[in-house]
């Protein structure tokens, strides 16, 4: 980072008020377990057996193979191959749980544990409303979702590349999200992984946001790191992750696994895969910084094997997800866990039939992040505006579902019976008014009304009362406080770098 901003930012900005602040859903219902001991170990001996006879190329990073060298695996050329138990050595510094930081300190997450945390889509290059369609993203776009992901209050986690803003310089745009998602919102985000040197930009952009040394102490910022599945780490990858470990800020690691293109048609084949390349992706970040926090990624699916297409929400993925959790946790590392995917093309009721599917798999596997939690369209292509809401509004029922069944005398209603007796209704009583607006989950978007009643007012889906809610979210936006301090220093940052390169846009 070169010169200085005229005015020196503040190490802590002011938060942004804390009203309806929710930081992340308390698990009080048990994982599914799938698999027996014996299939756990079966997996595990069978990814040795992978990572010692095969192993993992890393691509154009001589830095990642020195490293590996010098920890005792067996390098040739850009081939890596790994002695038993070396992975798993190297994995016992990660932490089991972590705080990520937040511009604003009430809106801090922690991850792993029973805490479950949701993030909107990530990745997508077109967007979609009622109104415009199907197009390219554009910054706009970006702005006006992460607006709207500050505005739910279910979506705990900013994201990160929520649409590209293809609008923007492909080497410079990640720039402007990371300021967006430091001015526009005061929840965790994650930086850009493109390249090494985007990485750093991103996590320089944290220091002025938080300080330096806060940085360096505490984890401020997230990456999501996608392998070159099968079995490859690409300079890019491999080399953010070694940005962010170092900077001591957490890399998602999640191999991008597809059960007949990217791995075997057996999902058993693919999800022992799937765990031998985190296992990879994540000790390197310990031999770059032992403790350093780091996520067990999972994204096992299939796909169609007439057309190719990946396929979402089946019944292989969740069971891959299943898997997945008892297998992060035998290790002891959080999880991240597949979100709201669908094949669909619009937000009707196929998106959101294979979109609850994934989710309750990734919920009931023990997820701790669940990116791409809400907006996911057409395999993650496009993200919705109107999907967007309506899956933050069943986050909500979510984290009423994550409770269970509280066993306390309030819950057991005694009281009623007695004063209600045989025969009686009990929407009057005591009990009833004493818990009537927290009895259960009102998802705003759902319409209970009669026939008549909701045709009488226009006979609206689901769809157009999204395409509502959105756009009155945006009328009603307002943007937390910034240090003036700490924006000028931002966009000082920016100006520089985006001075000193040529715009290149492929």
């Amino acid at each position: 980072m070169t010169g200085s901003p005229r005015r020196k930012p503040r190490r802590r900005p002011n938060p942004a008020p804390t009203a309806s602040i929710i930081t992340g859903a308390k698990r009080n219902i048990p994982a599914y377990d799938l698999l027996q001991e014996e299939g756990l170990e079966l997996i595990e001996a069978r990814s040795e057996q992978l990572l010692q006879e095969v192993g993992v190329r890393f691509l154009e990073d001589p830095t990642a193979l020195r490293l590996w060298q010098e920890a005792g695996a067996d390098v040739q050329g850009d081939r890596v191959r790994f002695p038993p138990g070396l992975l798993h050595k190297l994995l016992e510094t990660a932490p089991r749980q972590f705080r990520q930081h937040a511009r604003n300190p009430a809106r801090a997450i922690d991850v792993g544990g029973n805490n479950v945390v949701f993030g909107p889509g990530y990745g997508m290059p077109f967007v979609r409303d009622l109104d415009g369609g199907r197009r390219y993203g554009t910054y706009r776009d970006f702005e006006n979702l992460t607006k709207l992901v500050y505005m739910s209050p279910w979506l705990h986690h900013s994201g990160g590349t929520t649409c590209e803003p293809t609008d923007l310089p492909v080497n410079k745009r990640h720039l402007d999200m990371v300021y967006a998602h430091l001015k526009w919102s005061d929840k965790p985000f994650m930086g850009s992984v493109t390249a090494p040197e985007r990485a750093e930009d991103s996590i320089d952009m944290a220091r002025l946001a938080f300080g330096t040394e806060f940085v360096d102490r505490n984890c401020v910022i997230m990456a999501n790191i996608n392998m070159n599945s099968p079995l490859v780490f690409d300079h890019a990858m491999s080399g953010a992750i070694r940005v962010y470990a170092a900077a001591n800020q957490c890399p998602v690691i999640v191999p991008f696994v597809l059960g007949g293109a990217t791995a075997p048609v057996s999902m058993l084949a693919a999800v022992t895969q799937a765990y031998s390349e985190v296992l990879v992706g994540c000790a390197l970040a310990q031999l770059v910084r032992p403790g350093a926090p780091v996520i067990f990624g999972n994204f096992v699916t299939s796909v169609d094997l007439k057309s190719g297409s990946p396929t979402f929400g089946t019944p292989e993925s969740a069971l891959a997800s299943y898997a997945a959790g008892q297998l992060a946790r035998r290790i002891g590392l959080p999880i991240r866990c597949s979100g709201a995917f669908t094949s669909s093309k619009v937000p009707d009721a196929q998106s959101m039939m294979e979109s609850v599917t994934a989710l309750h798999a990734s919920v009931l596997s023990g997820a701790n992040f669940v990116l791409q939690a809400a907006g996911w369209l057409e395999g993650a292509l496009t993200i919705s505006y109107e999907k967007l809401v309506m899956d933050a509004d069943y986050l909500g029922a979510m984290h009423r579902f994550l409770q269970g069944l509280p066993l306390e005398d309030e819950s057991f209603a005694m009281d009623a019976f007695s004063e209600v007796g045989p025969g009686g209704h009990f929407f009057g009583c005591a009990h009833t008014l004493r818990n009537y607006e927290t009895a259960f989950y009102d998802a705003s978007l759902s319409d209970r009304q009669s026939f008549e009643a909701w045709s009488e007012r226009g006979g609206e889906d689901m769809v157009r009362r999204a395409n509502r809610k959105w756009k009155e979210d945006l009328r009603r936006y307002e943007a937390p406080p910034l240090d003036p301090g700490v924006d000028e220093a931002l966009m000082h940052y920016m100006a520089q770098k985006k001075e000193a390169l040529p715009d290149i846009w492929h």
